[in-house]
């Protein structure tokens, strides 16, 4: 009886109450306006950044004097939505701590669904993604993609930062050249850095000058080594990868905003080994594979699944080399895996 097979109505009612349970749960998180009102010392709105969201607390970093560059805890009153870092908000000052009262209109914000399925913001207002990737473990180019996909439909311009160079050797140089160059090829900017002797790290400085980014990537890849080389005197986690599995270990366990020495910032997040794109349909998944844009409406049917159907501009475009086959391959991967 326990191994019965749920149907899929079954599933969606356990997912919806397993879903309000969360949200009851995390709107008790939140202060509500009785709490508020008795706060001592309640000050006057201003503004502010969130820099870390603990759930039932932020920390935030103040715009205005006094506060100006100060990192102050807040509670979160009931009535405001989910906070993220990169959020831009207003909060009062109080003791014993601040409280945060209305949250500013996103300008960009990256989403993923969470294990439920629901849409979750994971940081807001970036204007680039920097997905990143390594020799070890090793690079993935469905990975990259799904990355790059969910960077395009939502608006935010993605970039690769392959890591751990110092690792490279004969076989590996070849196996990422190929790598390098498909991407570069596409259009998109390729950055190789070594976290571990600093190769390369002056020209993703020099990209990221005033820019405010996020990295993602599997866990493993260096993304916080990365960080603590941009800004020496972060010290974020560091995790070495599993002997097991040879994939990263999760070290860093809250997003957290941080300001670069040469202007702007960048969001350290949690690391994600896969990257769901079940809540973007089939004409949003297709559309992020940019390199296809000027071949889609040229199919010979209109409902061509760009499998073997005859006169696919796709299809023709791989055999004529203007598009490359392991994009294709990507893209019928990601769209099969929507239906399993």
């Amino acid at each position: 009886m326990g191994n019965r097979k749920l149907s899929k109505r079954q599933q969606e009612r356990i997912q919806s109450i397993q879903n309000r349970r969360r949200e009851k749960a995390e709107s008790k998180k939140h202060l509500d306006d009785k709490t508020l009102e008795n706060l001592d010392g309640l000050g006057a709105e201003t503004s502010g950044t969130v820099i870390t969201n603990y759930g039932s607390q932020v920390d935030i970093e103040g715009h205005s004097e006094p506060f100006a560059g100060k990192v102050v805890r807040c509670f979160v009153r009931a009535n405001i939505p989910s906070l993220v870092t990169g959020d831009n908000i207003v909060w009062r000052p109080a003791e014993p701590q601040g409280v945060v009262v209305a949250l500013e209109p996103r300008q960009s914000e990256l989403i993923r669904p969470d294990n439920y399925g629901k849409l979750r913001p994971v940081a807001a207002n970036v204007d680039r993604i920097g997905v990143v990737f390594s020799v070890q473990p090793a690079p993935q180019s469905n990975l990259l993609d799904r990355y790059l996909v969910a960077a395009e439909a939502q608006g935010i311009e993605p970039f690769l930062v392959l890591n751990k160079t110092d690792l490279l050797d004969q076989q590996t140089d070849s196996e990422v050249d190929s790598i390098l160059e498909s991407y570069k090829s596409i259009g998109y900017d390729v950055i190789g850095v070594s976290a571990k002797n600093n190769g390369g790290m002056d020209a993703l400085k020099s990209y990221l000058t005033n820019k405010s980014c996020i990295f993602v990537g599997q866990s493993g890849v260096g993304k916080s080594s990365l960080i603590n080389q941009l800004v020496p005197d972060n010290n974020s986690a560091v995790g070495p990868l599993s002997e097991a599995t040879n994939e990263g270990t999760h070290t860093t366990t809250a997003s957290k905003l941080i300001h670069l020495n040469t202007g702007g910032v960048i969001i350290d997040s949690p690391g994600i080994r896969e990257f769901a794109l079940t809540h973007l349909n089939q004409e949003t998944i297709i559309n992020g594979f940019k390199d296809f844009r000027e071949f889609l409406g040229y199919c010979k049917f209109r409902d061509c699944k760009h499998e073997t159907d005859a006169g696919c501009a796709l299809v023709e475009a791989v055999a004529t080399g203007k598009l490359l086959q392991q994009r294709l391959d990507n893209y019928r991967q990601i769209i099969n895996s929507l239906d399993n």
